[in-house]
């Protein structure tokens, strides 16, 4: 059995742990190719980063609004109160980095400096959440709620206008 082969359930699913997880490192790398980019093309350049944030965004509502509401809030209480924080911090750093971009005079270097803030915010953040939330998404949820993130990560969209728990 594969390291990959453990996250397959019963019904051949891949699990929410691995679904997240995967998700975490496909937006890390869209960070991380519009600072290795060097396209002279500003628009074309920030295209994986807006897309990484637009996926980022979507990640939170599905966390804020699907999963964690249906976890043991007991045990889990403190550390979903971290998560729900961090992600205000990394709401902010998003408008941030819209706006610098959308900006015609926004500096590169600005933006850079912005995205490596991001970066180590979501270092941080999911160094905590995967070992400590992320396991119970897998057994605390009913298989119905699970299916309901699986389709909301294969392609649904947050409602128009959503903001994170910790802005609003």
């Amino acid at each position: 059995m594969g390291a990959e082969d453990r996250y397959i359930s019963d019904s051949g699913e891949v699990s929410l742990v691995q679904a997240f997880t995967v998700e975490h490192h496909e937006i890390d790398a869209g960070i991380e190719r519009y600072l290795a980019d060097t396209d002279a093309d500003p628009v074309r350049r920030a295209e994986p980063l807006l897309s990484g944030m637009k996926a980022l965004r979507r990640h939170i509502y599905l966390e804020e609004e699907i999963v964690f509401p249906h976890l043991q809030q007991g045990t889990l209480m403190m550390p979903l109160m971290v998560m729900r924080k961090e992600h205000g911090q990394l709401w902010q750093r998003i408008d941030a980095l819209v706006d610098t971009l959308q900006n015609s005079s926004g500096e590169p270097t600005q933006v850079e400096e912005i995205c490596t803030e991001i970066l180590q915010l979501l270092d941080r953040h999911n160094q905590k959440e995967e070992p400590i939330i992320y396991p119970h998404m897998d057994a605390d949820l009913t298989a119905d709620e699970q299916d309901k993130v699986r389709d909301l990560l294969a392609g649904g969209t947050m409602p128009e206008g959503w903001i994170c728990e910790a802005l609003r």
